[in-house]
């Protein structure tokens, strides 16, 4: 919880080689990268960073330029492709507030939407293709985990014990 609060940027993309067993690193100040997914083609990774809300875009054409590719409303968690491209983000959805941090200190963890969004699917493009919403009830809380296959969202959560599946 600590990083999130003092704003720590010291987490780093790395790439492994195998071939010469080397790492580098391609990007680096990141604030609590926490999920990474690579683009169908091959040319971006995508890596979320739950402390700004960001989703941040790394081309992987040599110069490894970082933009932002989406900003969403909760804290992003993991991100998958899917067989068409598409990218599925998990919100955490932490409603309200966080206590017990210290003296007088919480943070909100709720951005005010008309719906509850527990995860966002975006094209290659980072548009909007479609939102989970949760409905603001307790079947969905504190997802950390959304894949598409075979036509289903499975939805799981690192500290919930479910895991959900949503059928066409």
């Amino acid at each position: 919880m600590s990083i999130i609060l003092s704003g720590d940027r010291t987490g780093r993309l790395l790439k492994y080689v195998p071939s010469s067993q080397r790492v580098y690193v391609m990007a680096k100040g990141l604030a609590f990268p926490n999920g990474v997914a690579l683009s169908k083609e091959n040319s971006f990774i995508l890596v979320a960073e739950s402390t700004t809300l960001k989703i941040l875009k790394i081309a992987l054409s040599g110069s490894n330029n970082i933009e932002t590719f989406a900003e969403v409303p909760r804290s992003p968690d993991n991100i998958k492709r899917n067989a068409k491209g598409e990218f599925w983000v998990a919100l955490n959805s932490g409603r309200g507030r966080i206590n017990g941090l210290g003296k007088g200190r919480e943070i909100e963890t709720t951005v005010p939407w008309t719906t509850d969004p527990v995860a966002i699917k975006f094209d290659a493009e980072g548009n909007v293709v479609e939102v989970l919403d949760g409905g603001y009830g307790p079947q969905l809380n504190s997802v950390s985990e959304v894949e598409e296959h075979g036509g289903s969202l499975w939805i799981g959560s690192a500290v919930q014990p479910y895991v959900a599946v949503i059928k066409p």
